[in-house]
């Protein structure tokens, strides 16, 4: 990417603190960085409080590298939800 070009946060999770972590953490795994949005509210918010929620914490990653992301977010779905 030159200096030239524009990074654009693009949305790839949206969920509770604990799950937002969870989330960054695999995203880190497969070494790509994560942005926190709505942090002040998500870090004062329960942490079982719904994805649309006020307290809801969003997941953002660079625009180049959302597909790779989204398989990782994916496999975060398959994981909870038993799906092997």
């Amino acid at each position: 990417m030159s200096a030239n070009e524009i990074v654009k946060p693009i949305e790839v999770f949206k969920g509770t603190a604990w799950q937002a972590e969870t989330v960054k953490d695999m995203l880190k795994d497969n070494e790509i960085e994560t942005f926190f949005g709505d942090g002040i509210w998500g870090t004062d918010a329960r942490y079982d409080s719904a994805p649309e929620t006020a307290g809801s914490v969003h997941v953002y990653v660079q625009n180049d590298d959302y597909e790779s992301a989204r398989i990782v977010v994916d496999r975060y779905y398959d994981d909870i939800s038993g799906d092997y």
